[in-house]
């Protein structure tokens, strides 16, 4: 063929000097995508600096010892005249100061106000590894009114989310005159995954307390944009905490690194369903004085599937559903409107 000109440069193979620059190029890819999460495993970053409220809350508590942990509690002094003692026990993944708002109300009516840090919460220790149970919190609690000489008197529980749980092994433990250091005069709960059947978990705490092999990876890399994405969506649109609440409650997370923590105190939520009938037995047949106050837009124990459940199964409990836009936290997003269900309700009996 004479006179015709072929041209091999478009599809000549590539050589093998490119071919090798691909696959090292590659192979380093793989390489960071491995080490990323690697190096935030091992990364040590230091816990965010205490907000001058959340310092004054600190300094305002004591602590005490726990079968060798230091277990941080607030105990205030308050109505005189007064002879009643209430114990305010606090939600996953907060601590005591989830109480603030409504802590001086209270004491203008309480003789005392009691509220701790749970292990492994807030500005209490906690150990890792270590197995965090309901069972060990409620022990705690009767350890704390026993160090407080309240062995004899009646107390006042008022809880929310994960110390709905704790309140229940401790209303099982009273009915069953198992240990005795704790007297119900009354119990309120608030918002807590009682009935695992109507209890959605977020999604990152179905993670953290299932998968064994990734926990380690997530609770640090959780940082406070991730935390404040997930805490914000079980708040109402209209009751969203101020930034300065968003950062006190990740900034009480991650005092004593208690993120890395998080999955070992989420297997509460598969004690709660392996010890269901213990739990919510307790709650059907006690005689205590109950009451239930509720924020119906929660996602996590949504309305009307968990009201129903509810007034289905627990007849001696009174009930106050709050407004329609407040949702998890109703301490917190509507705190004139639960003390005003909580002071009908002590004034009832």
């Amino acid at each position: 063929m004479t006179g015709a000109t072929i041209s091999w440069h478009e599809s000549d193979p590539p050589s093998h000097t490119h071919t090798a620059e691909l696959k090292m190029r590659e192979w380093w890819i793989h390489v960071g995508l491995i080490c990323i999460p690697l190096v935030a495993v091992y990364l040590h970053i230091p816990p965010p600096q205490l907000s001058p409220a959340l310092q004054t809350w600190r300094s305002g508590g004591q602590v005490f010892h726990f079968r060798g942990r230091k277990i941080f509690y607030r105990d205030s002094y308050g109505a005189l005249g007064s002879s009643d003692v209430i114990i305010l026990l606090h939600g996953f993944p907060t601590c005591s100061y989830d109480w603030n708002k409504i802590w001086e109300p209270l004491a203008q009516r309480f003789h005392r106000v009691i509220a701790l840090d749970f292990l492994g919460f807030g500005f209490s220790d906690k150990p890792r590894p270590h197995r965090y149970s309901i069972f060990e919190q409620a022990s705690l609690v009767e350890a704390l009114v026993a160090h407080l000489g309240l062995i004899s008197q009646r107390v006042n529980v008022v809880s929310h989310d994960y110390g709905d749980t704790v309140a229940l092994e401790l209303l099982y433990r009273s009915e069953q005159n198992r240990t005795g250091h704790l007297t119900f005069n009354s119990l309120c709960l608030s918002n807590g995954g009682i009935f695992p059947e109507t209890h959605y978990p977020r999604l990152m705490q179905t993670l953290l307390k299932d998968s064994s092999f990734l926990a380690p990876f997530l609770t640090r890399l959780i940082n406070y944009i991730i935390f404040q994405k997930g805490i914000g969506e079980v708040f109402g649109p209209y009751t969203q905490p101020t930034d300065t609440e968003f950062w006190d409650m990740w900034t009480s997370l991650r005092n004593n690194d208690g993120n890395l923590v998080l999955d070992s105190i989420l297997q509460y939520i598969n004690q709660r369903v392996k010890h269901r009938e213990r739990w919510v037995g307790a709650l059907t047949s006690t005689f205590v004085p109950l009451h239930l106050i509720y924020g119906p837009l929660d996602p996590v124990n949504p309305h009307p599937q968990f009201i129903r459940l509810y007034q289905q199964l627990v007849h001696r409990s009174t009930v106050t559903i709050l407004d329609e836009h407040i949702s998890h936290y109703p301490q917190l997003e509507d705190p004139t409107g639960f003390l005003k269900a909580y002071f009908n309700f002590i004034h009832s009996f």
